[in-house]
């Protein structure tokens, strides 16, 4: 080979190695954002949960102060 052809591959790996680090970057960058917003949601889904499991009793009647059906 040819110091010119070296030189462009080299040239050439450089580029690619330039652009997938940015590549890299901007993924890292974007599965942080990611990642928070699964925390803040998982967070909301608790308390909702939570405050579900706190209401959902008093508006349901248990099974024994439920009225019977007319046709009993």
């Amino acid at each position: 080979m040819k110091t010119t052809e070296l030189e462009k591959r080299i040239e050439q790996l450089e580029s690619q190695l330039t652009f997938q680090d940015d590549t890299i970057s901007q993924l890292n960058e974007a599965l942080s954002i990611q990642q928070i917003q699964i925390s803040k949601l998982t967070r909301q889904l608790q308390l909702l949960s939570d405050k579900l499991k706190e209401i959902q009793p008093t508006q349901l009647a248990s099974a024994a102060e439920e009225t019977p059906p007319p046709h009993y």
